[in-house]
């Protein structure tokens, strides 16, 4: 998992603003406070170079300066990011991708995230035509037996995986049998295709949404039935591969620019 500049965005750089920013990530990182030379060691700079740097984020309020003069991150960027809800600007950068995805799949989707011990449907847009197959905004949904779950499950970490599991009072001897291999396919090719477990005719596809360190922010569900009407309605393949794609545009969406997302 790597964070890449490309070429171009590196050709603008503010060394200064970098500076300030490699402290940050640096503090942000560590449980205990570090000295100013333990950062200039950390960050391969000289102590001076770090000085007016670390004076500015203490003026800020961004880091705390302790009575042993060592330094730590304060609550200002929590407190920053909690200004505006983080759910109101996924689904805003959501929506219009998934809209265009419903239009030409002609398709219903809807986007999952975890809140908690539950996976939550966030947003939900319907196809064009009069049939969809939907489901509410608000609703909660299985782990374990859904597309969306096993995208969760799939692309979590394995600590991450075994405290969503032990959030849903599920363990070793109670989970389905082929789970686990089953997730290991699921995060190979990138996507889930299952049999919905709780409505006839209905395939789940289901793909992932990735925040900027490349972990699972949501997950993207289409619950795909095919057109007995309409014979020249996108086939199940081709429907996957558009929300492979919407799934790619939300995640460079909510990835800051000249940044990629490795899983």
């Amino acid at each position: 998992m790597t964070i890449e500049l490309d070429d171009d965005a590196d050709r603008y750089r503010a060394p200064a603003l970098d500076k300030g920013l490699d402290i940050l990530e640096l503090l942000a990182g560590i449980p205990d406070s570090l000295s100013q030379a333990e950062i200039a060691k950390a960050l391969d700079r000289s102590p001076n170079e770090i000085y007016r740097m670390l004076d500015r984020l203490v003026r800020r309020g961004y880091v705390r300066r302790n009575a042993e003069d060592r330094y730590d991150l304060t609550l200002k960027l929590f407190e920053l990011s909690h200004r505006h809800s983080p759910i109101q600007r996924l689904v805003s950068q959501a929506q219009p991708i998934i809209r265009q995805f419903a239009l030409k799949a002609e398709q219903a989707a809807h986007l999952v995230v975890q809140d908690r011990s539950a996976l939550v449907v966030i947003t939900q847009v319907d196809g064009p035509g009069y049939w969809n197959v939907s489901i509410r905004v608000g609703s909660r949904i299985g782990l374990v037996n859904t597309g969306s779950g096993h995208i969760f499950l799939a692309f979590a970490t394995p600590e991450e995986r075994t405290v969503m599991l032990a959030e849903q009072a599920l363990g070793p001897e109670t989970l389905p049998a082929g789970l686990a291999a089953r997730l290991a396919d699921v995060a190979a090719q990138g996507y889930e295709a299952m049999p919905s477990a709780q409505t006839a005719g209905v395939f789940n596809l289901s793909v992932p949404v990735l925040g900027p360190l490349g972990t699972i922010i949501a997950a993207l569900t289409c619950p795909y039935t095919q057109r007995l009407d309409k014979l020249d309605a996108p086939n199940m393949p081709a429907t996957l591969a558009m929300l492979q794609q919407a799934g790619r545009e939300i995640s460079q969406r909510v990835t800051p620019s000249g940044q990629h997302a490795h899983p």
